[in-house]
């Protein structure tokens, strides 16, 4: 008896198509749509000043989708996915620009994209065994919302300027209390989804 509610939910539930026209799902598709702009303009013309708009403007509407979800009562599985796709997306390709123009050294790119090889591989370890996808935590969002600060300051800094020397110390304690967050999250990550292996339990785990 308890399982027909969630059966009426899932059949009640629109199609990928109908869920992509509601608000917030269009703002993270169109923070999608912007990666590969926001690539192109750190790698080719190093037009940063544009680049640190996309950002912020991905920032904004990362805060902002959420928000309107609860408030339109539109929250949805295609949701759930687009937005922690579209962070994810927007970390590694920060990450691989900074890496090539050497803004930052190898070893942090190293350990945050390798935080993210490991979540990768626990979610398919999750899926193999039953489990719905887990949802995004306060933890994981914190260290997205840090390193999203993070990322524009350490373009500002470049240059000797007074900004770019103001800037500094405010990146340099964004990134590391980011990281300090993404790779805490990471491990979280790790250690519930061995719990919810091992033991059966369907609790939600950290993203």
């Amino acid at each position: 008896m308890s399982e027909q509610p969630e059966q009426a939910t899932e059949r009640a539930e629109p199609s990928l198509a109908r869920q992509a026209l509601t608000v917030p799902n269009l703002l993270s598709i169109l923070r999608l749509a912007l990666v590969p702009v926001f690539l192109w303009l750190l790698l080719g013309p190093e037009e940063d000043g544009w680049a640190v708009a996309i950002l912020m403007f991905g920032g904004f509407t990362d805060w902002l989708d959420g928000k309107l979800a609860r408030w339109l009562d539109q929250m949805s599985r295609l949701g759930q996915l687009l937005d922690p796709a579209a962070d994810r997306l927007y970390i590694i390709a920060t990450l691989f620009a900074f890496l090539v123009r050497e803004i930052v050294p190898w070893w942090v790119v190293a350990v945050l994209i390798g935080r993210e090889i490991v979540c990768a591989v626990c979610i398919l370890v999750l899926r193999r065994n039953g489990f719905a996808p887990p949802e995004v935590a306060y933890i994981g969002k914190a260290a997205t919302f840090l390193l999203m600060y993070a990322f524009p300051l350490l373009l500002l800094m470049q240059g000797d300027s007074g900004f770019a020397q103001a800037a500094r110390p405010f990146a340099y304690a964004f990134m590391v209390w980011g990281g300090a967050l993404y790779l805490w999250s990471g491990m979280l990550y790790v250690l519930q989804t061995v719990r919810a292996v091992s033991g059966g339990h369907r609790n939600a785990v950290p993203a």
